[in-house]
């Protein structure tokens, strides 16, 4: 494996594509890096535009200012938040505060800032160069407005980085080398942990087997299940695999409703659900459980709704034990 990606692990096919394309100055305008969260798509993107900036044999100073954002001919645009007129960074939401229960988007306002960025003179690099992460979260008009920049691309160079490419426009997507990303195997996502200094995964080092099954393959989801784990208050998830055991007292199922939304918030909750439909799933995978799983979805939608959270757990909890008799 090249030396300028030997820290992206399992992803030889990746790998193998970037490099040649360094090594022979074959550079396409626009590369989409498809595949799961959290399996290096990310990582691959800084190592490849340190091998564009300088060569094949990479820089550890232009390495630096890539991962610090501190380059000024790279624009790395991630979807957002709309907050009081403000658009606000999907990873600047949690520390503000901000309610995440609806999605974040690429909005058309970003993408015309791509555009000019891209058509600019750069100030070090031969041409300017942006990343868009989390392609899929583009709005209607911000992918129309991508197609038109995609369809002149001048002398600048666009990665996409997506986890659905197939949510995209088909347009966007023949317009764009595809640079395709695995799902890891449970060796690597050890070896991965390892590398960036995390605990191993598995039942053996403290994770429910639930945290393992829902990161598919992906260490970096396996270390965002683990933060949502360790938010949860004590006792929470015992309280809702007791669910599972029985149909609980109503006025059980209202005082965990009560206690879970004092506790978490419209995020923390939805990833709650996701856990929880798991469980219930792995205990008994059977159409019994289809009526609870349908309710549980409904519950989902409600919350993803803006309906009032207490009022929608009370109503589901209240509904999943007459489901239970």
């Amino acid at each position: 494996m090249s030396g300028l990606f030997a820290d992206l692990v399992g992803q030889n096919q990746a790998v193998a594509l970037l490099d040649a394309a360094l090594k022979h100055q074959r550079l396409a305008p626009a590369y989409l890096f498809a595949g799961p969260n959290g399996v290096g798509r990310r990582r691959a993107a800084l190592r490849f535009l340190e091998g564009v900036l300088a060569g094949p044999t990479g820089s550890p100073a232009i390495r630096r200012r890539l991962e610090e954002g501190n380059h000024p001919d790279l624009l790395w645009v991630e979807p957002t938040y709309s907050d009081k007129g403000q658009l606000v960074p999907a990873s600047k939401a949690a520390e503000l505060g901000l309610s995440r229960r609806a999605a974040p988007q690429l909005r058309l306002e970003q993408i015309r800032d791509v555009s000019r960025f891209l058509a600019r003179r750069a100030v070090e690099a031969p041409g300017c160069l942006v990343v868009l992460e989390g392609a899929e979260a583009m709005a209607e008009g911000a992918a129309n407005a991508l197609l038109k920049t995609l369809e002149e691309p001048g002398d600048g160079l666009l990665i996409l980085l997506t986890a659905a490419p197939e949510q995209l426009l088909s347009t966007i997507r023949s317009r764009c080398q595809q640079i395709p990303f695995a799902r890891l195997a449970p060796a690597l996502m050890l070896e991965v942990l390892a590398g960036c200094g995390a605990p191993g995964a598995g039942p053996g080092d403290g994770d429910p087997a639930e945290l393992v099954e829902l990161a598919a393959g992906s260490p970096g989801a396996l270390l965002a299940h683990r933060q949502q784990w360790q938010t949860l208050p004590e006792g929470m998830a015992d309280r809702l695999r007791a669910l599972a055991q029985g149909p609980p007292e109503p006025l059980v199922a209202l005082e965990l409703a009560r206690d879970l939304c004092e506790a978490l918030d419209g995020e923390q909750q939805l990833w709650l659900l996701d856990w929880w439909q798991l469980v219930l799933w792995r205990q008994s995978p059977a159409p019994a459980q289809v009526p609870v799983l349908r309710r549980l979805e409904k519950l989902r939608s409600h919350l993803k709704a803006y309906v009032q959270p207490r009022l929608a757990w009370e109503v589901a909890l209240l509904e999943l034990a007459r489901l239970s008799h």
